[in-house]
């Protein structure tokens, strides 16, 4: 029996259902085109990361799971309608106050990996833009103290999801890459700082690669769309605790 404080896997009978029916649920909503499945590895640790455009993008992840599955999210999701919350307090999370160090979602992650998990983490830290914007250093700071190597997955269309209609369903694109690292940085301070940015720009890069150059964003090599990219490539939490954003950022 494991001592863990955090132990993984949980909830195991609820995730199977929930995982079972994500299938006929996307069969209903969308037409999906799964890619790079021979790319999903048998076994942890590991971290499953992808860009983060829509509230959905979780429910993608359980769709192509072959493993139990745990999340780190955001406490709060102000670009999502009311309803959606339900979802991951239903499936369970170790949420993150965006603005804070959130320590304990942080030392329930790297001990979820140590024993071998398969972590989700969307490495850009919210949804408030529909084009790839940089990553926060939280996931290339896992992948370092934990060893586990990361997944990328692009996902594309499932913003089109909702508001649904009788007899129109969204295209929706799920591609899987070749999972990459493990990762090393070393030092402290500012100098270790910059190796996880550089971690997490090779993340974000292998993740650009499986969407549509459109949607690239800061990693596009269109001059045009990283210019464009740029306007909502802030992060509305940098000076603020999770809770004080007013208003939706577009």
């Amino acid at each position: 029996m494991s001592t863990a404080r955090f132990a993984y896997p949980r909830r195991r009978p609820l995730r199977w259902l929930l995982q079972k029916l994500s299938i006929p649920a996307f069969g209903l909503f969308a037409e999906i085109e799964i890619s790079g499945e021979e790319n999903l590895p048998a076994s942890g640790p590991l971290l499953v990361t992808a860009n983060h455009f829509s509230f959905l993008d979780p429910v993608a992840f359980v769709r192509i799971a072959r493993w139990p599955l745990e999340f780190l999210g955001g406490a709060e999701f102000p670009h999502a309608p009311g309803w959606a919350g339900l979802i991951p307090q239903i499936w369970g999370y170790y949420p993150v106050y965006r603005g804070t160090g959130s320590r304990y979602a942080l030392q329930a992650a790297l001990e979820i990996l140590r024993q071998g998990g398969v972590l989700g983490i969307f490495p850009e830290a919210g949804s408030w833009a529909e084009v790839l914007r940089p990553a926060r250093p939280g996931t290339a700071f896992l992948a370092v103290e934990s060893g586990a190597r990361v997944l990328p997955i692009g996902l594309h269309g499932l913003n089109d999801v909702f508001p649904w209609r009788p007899g129109r369903r969204a295209q929706v694109h799920i591609r899987i890459g070749r999972p990459i690292g493990p990762f090393r940085a070393e030092g402290k301070g500012r100098a270790r700082r910059r190796q996880l940015d550089a971690i997490g720009d090779e993340i974000m890069q292998a993740i650009a690669a499986l969407l549509p150059p459109e949607k690239r964003g800061v990693y596009a090599s269109d001059p045009a769309v990283r210019a464009a990219a740029l306007e909502v490539a802030a992060y509305p939490w940098a000076d603020k605790r999770e809770g004080e954003v007013v208003g939706e950022v577009h």
